[in-house]
């Protein structure tokens, strides 16, 4: 009572509340890039070509069986760290693919999307002034997310134009402080990807240290031209100390339901599981039952890479007649482009400038450094249907500079 009435005399004298002021965790961060062009999309009717999701259905199985598990019951709290059932079934697919025996009890959480999963995992591990290399471009949360715990991202460029990692500059970087570096493969802007070679000198590096590593694989199955996937999970010495986060939206087309799942160590998942159990505690049940099941059906992520080859190569046999020339992508849903001589405005003033006169929306790859560094090159994305990706590009054939 005696805080109301405190209340209540300032706005007598004032006319006006009290303002409270929040001191912000994130002061440089505004409103990110994807929701800046997708906006922009809309008011400009535009292909969007930008944010990273499919424009098709995904499969009618797989709803069926979430439909299923509701109508059979399946509608209260699934244990914290997930359904037992899903759990086990993922830590066979580890098995079957990267020949890694993983305790499902133990070692895996279900989570309410993959970037969560990242989130939780620098939660667990970061205390304030501890450092983490992140190597630009990057997915726009790893720095916020860092941040926010305290820590100090320590950047590192990738290599242009393969966007590969310069391990010598890495070598430099490691300090005492030094408590995890941040791994994507395959990567997201680039769909550059990580090679036997990576993973030598990423052990290199943490040998003999309490370095830990955070593998960000959300685009696990969506990686070209036969090569393998280099997951964390491979390699259970480097396994030992990672948190490695996966998404079932990236690989089954149903981004919005943000469902994912993280896997590490046991005593690393202890921790991990105290974060999340006071965050969300659990995720949606009917979802993870049906997971569970659909896994049964290998085929559904085993052709995941050459149904999503198809579109990049379709869509860049249709791009051979713009002036844009391509950067390598070997997986993600993405294509780098490069618009050097072309044009002399930045990659942000040719965005806006694509989505307005052209009617096509794509992402700046400047918006993926803390620096804005421009290398003239745009994102597009081309996990799309034909249909669109052929519309998009009718519309950038007229795009001369």
């Amino acid at each position: 009572m005696e805080n109301h009435g405190s209340e209540l005399l300032y706005y007598l004298i004032f006319g006006k509340r009290p303002k409270v002021n929040i001191n912000s965790k994130l002061p440089h961060v505004g409103t990110t890039v994807f929701t800046v062009m997708s906006q922009m999309a809309i008011e400009h009717n535009a292909v969007n070509l930008g944010q990273g999701f499919p424009d098709f259905d995904m499969s009618p199985e797989f709803v069926e069986l979430v439909d299923k598990a509701m109508r059979n019951g399946l509608n209260q709290y699934a244990p914290m760290a997930g359904l037992p059932i899903l759990r086990e079934r993922l830590a066979e697919k580890v098995l079957n693919l990267y020949d890694t025996e993983i305790n499902p009890g133990t070692d895996i959480t279900i989570t309410p999307g993959g970037t969560y999963a990242i989130y939780t995992a620098l939660t667990t591990i970061l205390q304030p002034g501890d450092e983490v290399i992140v190597f630009e471009p990057a997915y726009d949360s790893y720095i916020p997310n860092i941040e926010i715990n305290g820590a100090i991202p320590v950047l590192i460029p990738l290599q242009f134009p393969d966007y590969s990692i310069p391990w010598d500059l890495v070598k430099t970087k490691i300090s005492p402080r030094t408590k995890l570096i941040m791994i994507n493969s395959p990567h997201n802007p680039t769909g550059s990807v990580l090679r036997k070679n990576d993973i030598e000198q990423l052990r290199q590096v943490v040998k003999d240290t309490n370095i830990f590593i955070l593998s960000d694989e959300v685009y696990e199955h969506l990686i070209f031209d036969g090569i393998q996937h280099e997951s964390i999970l491979r390699y259970p010495d480097l396994l030992e100390r990672s948190f490695v986060c996966f998404s079932v939206g990236k690989t089954y087309h149903c981004t919005g339901w943000k469902m994912g799942y993280c896997i590490s160590s046991s005593s690393s998942m202890k921790e991990f599981r105290k974060v999340h159990q006071f965050n969300c505690f659990s995720f949606h049940t009917p979802s993870q039952a049906a997971l569970a099941e659909y896994l049964q059906n290998k085929d559904a992520y085993l052709q995941l890479g050459p149904f999503v080859q198809k579109k990049r190569d379709y869509f860049r046999e249709l791009m051979k007649a713009t002036p844009f020339k391509p950067l390598n992508s070997f997986g993600s849903y993405f294509q780098c482009y490069s618009f050097e001589g072309i044009t002399e405005e930045s990659d942000k003033e040719l965005a806006v400038r694509l989505s307005k006169d052209y009617g096509v929306t794509t992402i700046p790859v400047s918006a993926f450094y803390s620096n804005a560094k421009d290398d003239k090159v745009i994102r597009f994305c081309f996990c799309k249907k034909e249909e669109t990706l052929e519309k998009a590009v009718e519309r950038l054939v007229k795009f001369k500079g």
